[in-house]
């Protein structure tokens, strides 16, 4: 307060009140309550969009053109909705919150969805697996003690055991010797050559399979391949896929996925040769090791990583090979699997029980690979 006198008065003059200052990093209440409703209108107005596409196709002309599209605007549109009005919901709490919130409520949205197509199936599978072939009553484990008292089912472990023993190695071992004679072609050469071997994988299982089944393993002398040369050799047509005879056409089918995967363990592999430092093959030189020493003794060691990696990748899609025996043989002559058992007791016998109890023995086996993998992965990425 200052005072001022004068004529015998005093006259005040009173400051201001000034105003509280704003809290930094306060939380923001309108913001929170838009977030929270925009995200709720959004996902519910896009799960309707999808819902009526699903059930109610008419609406829409039945049009597959234009429910593309609106599947499409509505997925997009939506997802991109749905982040902006959470990033408004996070905006609104306090800033000591909001900073550690971020990462966790932008990735829930994608293990959210992992969590759905893939652990509740899982859960799902194992549940049906001890219930009747309909699912409508529980069995206990009858349908594990059908599935191991089946001699069907052993006979299609045993050739998922040849083929995990087979192909993984002789594709790790194919993909390393073309990787090794394409680095040393000219740069243009190793173009071509990688893209010539790597075009397999561009084919689907079922198309490699026909391709095969006809070009190669055809009865027919004038149009397979290989009865070709043995007609040619002096010997008799045979039909190959059926002979069983030490397994025969069992490993002609792993051929076909060998040839598939090939291309994928050479681009691998030739990446890990290109990443062995030049100065260590010199040296290994200069000391006097030739060219196997040097491969054996120097490259071998520093791409034990990407071999391990080729070796696992081709063995969980062994574990899981359906397609090939599927369009070939179906599982007769002596060729059946696992996953292909598993078809036939779903599709062919409705049994889902059984069905239900064959995916689960398959996960199992496929679950140690899988942890392996990514402790591999982990110690590779602390290197």
């Amino acid at each position: 307060m200052a005072g001022r006198r004068g004529r015998g008065l005093v006259t005040a003059t009173v400051a201001p009140a000034e105003s509280p200052p704003r809290k930094v990093g306060g939380a923001r209440p309108a913001r929170i309550v838009v977030g929270v409703i925009g995200a709720v209108v959004v996902a519910w107005a896009a799960a309707n969009v999808f819902l009526a596409l699903a059930y109610y196709p008419e609406w829409f002309f039945d049009n597959r053109l234009l429910m593309a599209v609106i599947g499409m605007i509505a997925g997009v549109g939506g997802a991109a909705l749905l982040f902006y009005f959470v990033n408004v919901f996070i905006e609104g709490l306090p800033q000591r919150f909001s900073e550690g919130v971020i990462p966790y409520v932008f990735v829930f949205p994608s293990f959210f969805l992992l969590g759905l197509v893939l652990v509740y199936p899982t859960v799902q599978t194992v549940n049906y697996s001890f219930a009747n072939n309909d699912s409508t009553a529980y069995v206990g484990f009858d349908n594990y003690v059908a599935i191991f008292g089946s001699g069907e089912f052993w006979l299609s472990l045993t050739n998922n055991a040849l083929w995990l023993i087979v192909v993984p190695a002789v594709t790790v071992v194919v993909g390393l010797v073309v990787a090794l004679f394409a680095d040393r072609l000219s740069a243009q050469g190793e173009k071509v050559a990688k893209s010539f071997i790597f075009l397999p994988m561009a084919i689907s299982f079922v198309a490699a399979s026909t391709i095969w089944a006809i070009q190669i393993y055809s009865p027919n002398p004038d149009v397979g391949l290989l009865n070709s040369i043995v007609t040619g050799l002096g010997g008799d047509a045979q039909n190959w896929i059926r002979v069983d005879t030490l397994r025969l056409n069992s490993f002609l089918m792993m051929v076909i996925l060998i040839w598939m995967q090939a291309g994928f363990a050479m681009i691998l592999l030739s990446g890990g040769i290109k990443g062995v430092p030049e100065e260590t093959l010199e040296a290994a030189r200069m000391d006097g090791a030739n060219e196997a020493q040097v491969f054996f003794r120097v490259i071998v060691p520093q791409i034990k990583g990407t071999m391990i990696t080729v070796f696992i990748t081709v063995t969980i899609l062994v574990l899981k090979v359906f397609d090939i025996i599927y369009v070939l043989t179906n599982g007769q002559a002596s060729t059946n699997v696992i996953a292909n058992l598993f078809f036939q007791e779903l599709f062919t016998f409705q049994r889902a029980g059984r069905a239900s109890a064959i995916v689960v023995v398959l996960l199992i086996l496929v679950t140690p690979i899988l942890i392996y993998q990514v402790r591999h992965y982990r110690k590779e990425a602390a290197r």
